[in-house]
């Protein structure tokens, strides 16, 4: 494969067609990116779609505008403000992050890949990504987008996951010196946008010259996946508890787990066959159950709603509709249908 072709024209692609997104610099700009915004987005972005995580975006820097303002924030601030965004370890490393950039760095971002890895709760790809972003380094910034754009480059016949390695190589013979952070963003953009994961638009592939996917007739085949193991089924009860006054019954959860240090409802374990445990005595009535899926089960809970009183933190029902986590959401959302 020609890769100064398929870098050039994948770069005055980029030039031309770059999506506008609130935490980047077009190319050609002479400003320089904000390595605490580029990196704020990354972490956003991870199992994200950009239209749910530019909202995020814009109240976290609206709220924290530098990475010293959101490591002095509360813990429980910032997991608020990250409910709905899904993953929520990733809003502990954030503060983890924050803090030691703060405290060890001077509030400076390290500027190599290698310093950015050494950061608490940044993985391999955020590091090569605010390398190439933010600071022009030549990292392989490899994310799903990249995969699938490599695999069909390529046609590459072996199966994902067992093919990241490979895809990590190939990816690699394309990075060079000459404008690391746009040749990163400029794959990303092409995964996204034209690339896509189905019915690629490979008419509008500036690339599609050098793609051996698209000379096989069939380029949306790539990458090839292992077929998926069925997703376990657990099921729960959720309390709804209402006050006189237009609240609803929070708990905080373990700062360890599955929603760690989040504000929740009340509720059983979740497993296969959970026992009701309400969190007071109270006349509860059955509300209808509410379905979400997480990364590695999927949840069938039970809802259960009363009024009353007790010990417990107290929202508002509409904070409570904005602010908590989307399983929770949907269960205060079934007790007040």
């Amino acid at each position: 494969m020609d890769v100064v072709a398929v870098r050039r024209a994948l770069i005055d692609w980029y030039d031309r067609e770059a999506r506008s997104l609130p935490w980047r610099v077009p190319p050609g700009s002479d400003a320089r990116p904000d390595p605490y915004r580029v990196w704020l987005s990354e972490v956003m972005l991870q199992q994200t779609t950009t239209a749910h995580a530019a909202p995020y975006y814009a109240a976290f820097t609206t709220r924290w505008p530098t990475v010293g303002d959101l490591a002095a924030a509360e813990d429980g601030e910032v997991m608020a403000a990250w409910a709905g965004l899904g993953y929520y370890a990733r809003a502990r490393n954030l503060l983890a992050c924050a803090r030691a950039v703060a405290r060890d760095h001077g509030g400076i971002f390290p500027d190599s890949e290698a310093g950015l890895l050494a950061l608490p709760g940044v993985g391999a790809y955020t590091a090569a990504a605010v390398a190439a972003i933010a600071f022009d380094q030549a990292a392989n910034v490899v994310d799903g987008n990249v995969e699938r754009v490599m695999a069909r480059l390529f046609a590459v016949q072996t199966p994902v996951p067992a093919a990241r390695p490979e895809l990590r190589r190939l990816a690699a013979e394309f990075v060079t010196d000459e404008r690391p952070g746009d040749w990163a963003q400029a794959l990303m953009d092409l995964g996204a946008t034209v690339c896509r994961p189905k019915s690629p638009l490979c008419e509008r592939c500036p690339v599609a010259f050098a793609c051996q996917g698209l000379a096989t007739g069939a380029p949306e085949r790539f990458p090839v996946k292992t077929p998926k193991a069925q997703r376990p089924q657990r099921f729960g009860h959720a309390y709804v508890l209402l006050d006189g006054q237009g609240r609803v019954a929070l708990v905080r959860r373990p700062a360890k787990g599955l929603l760690g240090g989040m504000l929740g409802l009340p509720t059983s374990d979740w497993s296969a066959a959970p026992a009701p445990s309400p969190p007071v005595a109270a006349v509860w009535r059955a509300a209808g159950s509410v379905e979400h899926v997480f990364t590695h089960f999927a949840l069938d809970l039970t809802v259960h709603v009363a009024t009353g009183d007790g010990a417990f933190v107290w929202m508002s029902v509409e904070d409570g509709r904005a602010g908590l986590p989307t399983v929770f959401r949907k269960a205060l959302e079934r007790a007040l249908a």
